[in-house]
């Protein structure tokens, strides 16, 4: 069972030869998904800058000099009409982040409500991550329609304060307990290229796998060293490496989408697709992730076109 699961057992799928461990992983991904299928995701920043916590990665964080600046929040207009620009584009999911450590009721909580309200309108699943939140503000998120929650884990409980000294490990937990709880399907996954071990990796997949039930969702990101940050002058991933994580968290997480997130720009095409063989069926689709680049709509249907792969309709909806 999931909840048994051990370190050591995930760092023995991982470590298997990458050829064995890659025909594993597509063997679970075809048992359990269209294999030619990849979801298109859309993030847009609703908020920018400006963030409480100190995450040791992240440009948005005000305990570091950065080119990002703090922002005020957008319009709810202009959140759906990037929206609707998404969905004409293919998007069937929408995700808003907002720089904030939590949820605080007030106008600007009451927008997000209202930009839920209106990507589901247009046909899109809806997802948002704002941080902590309580019992009342998750209810009334799904209320709203919200599809999914992002709040990522990004690394090991052990690793965790290396990066991250303003939240808990625990108060993590928490927020995806918040969620499930309220019936919003969990979008968490983590970071790869922190300064971590692989231990710290695959007990990273340990927790989000023996989550009851398992995340719908499991994006797993590449840091993208950003100026200004205490993570700025860290050496790039191997794409073996995300290769790796991927295969693995297909294998202990066989429902879940596991996206493959921040740090495609620095892929070439093949290590995407090969990305996509190990289990990898959702992406974000568009120039930006928040304030990181990303690959833009054109050059994502040209690869998926060459792969041989389509976007994937959206949850209900029958493929003709």
């Amino acid at each position: 069972m999931a909840s048994e699961l051990t370190l050591s057992d995930v760092r023995a799928i991982h470590e298997l030869p990458l050829p064995e461990l890659l025909f594993r992983a597509h063997e679970v991904h075809r048992a359990h998904h269209a294999a030619d299928e990849v979801q298109l995701c859309t993030l847009l920043s609703v908020k920018t800058g400006g963030c409480a916590e100190d995450c040791a990665y992240c440009p948005q964080s005000s305990h570091y000099e950065t080119p990002v600046s703090a922002e005020k929040s957008l319009a709810v207009p202009e959140v759906l009409e990037a929206a609707s620009r998404a969905h004409a584009a293919g998007a069937t999911r929408f995700c808003m982040g907002a720089a904030w450590r939590e949820v605080k009721d007030g106008p600007a909580f009451d927008n997000v409500l209202d930009m839920v309200r209106g990507v589901r309108a247009l046909g899109m699943e809806a997802c948002v991550t704002l941080g902590m939140l309580n019992d009342d503000q998750a209810r009334r998120l799904k209320d709203a329609g919200l599809t999914a929650y992002n709040h990522n884990l990004d690394t090991s409980r052990k690793h965790y304060g290396s990066i991250i000294t303003t939240r808990t490990y625990d108060d993590r937990l928490s927020t995806l307990a918040r969620v499930r709880q309220a019936g919003i399907t969990v979008c968490s996954g983590g970071i790869i290229g922190m300064g971590e071990s692989v231990d710290d990796r695959c007990d990273m997949l340990r927790t989000l796998a023996t989550l009851e039930p398992q995340p719908e969702s499991v994006p797993i990101n590449t840091l993208v060293a950003s100026e200004g940050t205490p993570l700025a002058n860290l050496p790039p991933v191997d794409p073996l490496e995300l290769v790796r994580m991927i295969a693995t968290a297909r294998i202990l997480m066989p429902k879940s989408r596991v996206r493959l997130s921040a740090g495609r720009l620095s892929l070439s095409r093949e290590a995407q697709v090969l990305c996509f063989f190990a289990g990898a069926n959702s992406i974000f689709y568009g120039e930006k992730l928040l304030t990181t680049g990303n690959p833009d709509v054109d050059a994502d249907r040209a690869l998926l076109e060459t792969a041989g792969l389509r976007a994937a309709p959206a949850d209900g909806e029958v493929r003709s």
